[in-house]
């Protein structure tokens, strides 16, 4: 099963690009939607620009051009008209991603499909504010998208089989590997990333090593492909504090976000987006 023909993403930040860029790729007519002219440039910017890489690493028999010339930015939700697919990338709170859920498949036909890229909130209660929710997942694509060979699939309880299997089929055309899980809070990837991540957190806070020493061991002694804290300043510590906020609350106190954290959102320590987190990365 291919992916559809035409697919739209809406919001072009660095996950929408990302998810637009996988789509394109792939060989689908990509149409973003973004709030206004200024972020719709910026969010051709940065699909171009990862079109651009592919093409130069030879990830991609089409040039730049044809590439290009299947993605389309717009401002209207009336754009998505036509689309296969629709995949929200909004930012991670429930009220703006409920209310652009429900503004999108107004314009949907009938027999479209739609999907959140949430990374931790509930698809089941989004999909309760739907009026198709049999038609809704969740596709929690990884950051940065080009690089990740994952995409979790999650399913809300209204989400039906031939989604379920639609979706898996579509996260092999995209040349990466689907995990599928049930809706539970963080799903299976952000729940336990955001779980090593405040262990680690709580480690530089209690002076047990550095958080360079602390990504070192993680790396070395368990290969992964960077540590925790990297990982954190990458994804974005205000991102990782709303997650861990949003699983306290709905798992307990094991998730509760350590003063460290708070105290680095607080002071605009956002991480790689802001050039200091837990790393520096001014240079």
């Amino acid at each position: 099963m291919s992916i559809p023909h035409r697919v739209g993403v809406l919001g072009g930040g660095r996950m929408g690009a990302g998810i637009a860029h996988a789509f394109c790729v792939a060989g689908a007519a990509v149409v973003i939607v973004e709030r206004d002219d200024d972020a719709a440039e910026a969010a051709r910017g940065r699909v171009t620009a990862a079109l651009d890489k592919s093409v130069q690493r030879s990830s991609t028999e089409e040039d730049l051009a044809a590439l290009t010339a299947r993605v389309s930015l717009s401002t209207d939700y009336a754009s998505f008209a036509d689309c296969g697919l629709v995949v929200e990338a909004v930012p991670e709170d429930f009220q703006l991603k409920s209310a652009a859920l429900t503004a999108v498949e107004e314009h949907l036909e009938a027999e479209a499909w739609l999907a959140t890229n949430t990374s931790s909130l509930s698809v089941s209660d989004l999909a309760d504010q739907l009026m198709r929710p049999e038609r809704f997942c969740g596709l929690h694509f990884f950051n940065p998208v080009p690089a990740s060979t994952l995409i979790e699939v999650v399913l809300a309880r209204q989400t039906s089989a031939e989604l379920a299997e639609s979706a898996r089929a579509w996260v092999g055309a995209l040349g990466k590997t689907p995990v599928v899980v049930n809706d539970a809070p963080g799903f299976a990837s952000s729940r336990l990333g955001v779980a090593i991540a405040l262990e680690a957190m709580r480690m530089v806070e209690e002076g047990v090593a550095s958080a360079e020493d602390i990504d070192a061991a993680m790396v070395l002694g368990y290969k992964h492909a960077q540590g925790p804290l990297r990982t954190t300043d990458i994804v974005g510590l205000d991102v990782r504090l709303g997650i861990a906020e949003y699983l306290e609350s709905t798992l307990g106190e094991r998730f509760a976000p350590p003063q460290i954290l708070r105290d680095k959102v607080e002071r605009g320590e956002l991480g790689r987006k802001s050039g200091k987190g837990f790393f520096d990365w001014t240079e």
